[in-house]
């Protein structure tokens, strides 16, 4: 159970990262939320404020190294440790092969499969110290099955399933557990 841990969710503006904030808060998670959309972050932590959460906005890129790393030393800053990550963020650049430029290419697997990686290397330093963390990735069923028109997103996600495989033989012996959830369709925004 969640109570009285620290929960931080990258993508936590919107659709499925802003439900699990609400979530995990709703069962007694403090939540740091984090997005590259200032004005919708601090709406999703001011939301959780009113409820009675404990919650921090952090506002930033999950594809560079030193937000995702500011991201959990301001989690350590504030509440001293970091129980769970979520690695929600994620984005669609949808294009037939023959037609899909390079930086559409670029773009997805940077935040869906890179930002995964930044986050979770950054949280681990925190974790393994503490000797305990759990670590969930958003993949996508298409990840493991395809959809003509997607292919980087496809390749994104199937990445990240592996990059959670790897991670979570790599970190379990410091009671780090690493596990995606693949979800189909869901009606959100994007």
């Amino acid at each position: 159970m969640p109570k009285g841990k620290v929960a931080v969710i990258t993508g936590a503006s919107r659709g499925i990262g802003k439900s699990i904030a609400l979530a995990l808060a709703a069962q007694g998670a403090t939540i740091v939320a984090m997005d590259m959309d200032q004005a919708a972050t601090d709406a999703v932590v001011a939301a959780l404020q009113a409820a009675g959460t404990t919650a921090l906005a952090v506002v930033g890129n999950v594809t560079g190294a030193a937000d995702g790393e500011r991201m959990i030393d301001a989690a350590v800053e504030a509440f001293g440790r970091v129980d769970i990550l979520v690695n929600n963020a994620g984005i669609t650049r949808d294009g037939l092969i023959m037609r899909m430029k390079d930086e559409e290419w670029d773009a997805v697997l940077n935040v869906n499969l890179k930002g995964a990686f930044v986050c979770t290397r950054a949280a681990f330093k925190v974790m393994s110290k503490q000797r305990y963390g759990r670590i969930i990735n958003i993949a996508s069923v298409v990840g493991q099955m395809g959809n003509a028109g997607q292919a980087n997103y496809c390749a994104s996600k199937a990445g990240l399933m592996g990059l959670t495989r790897s991670n979570a033989r790599e970190l379990a012996r410091r009671n780090v557990t690493v596990n995606a959830v693949a979800p189909g369709f869901i009606a959100t925004d994007m």
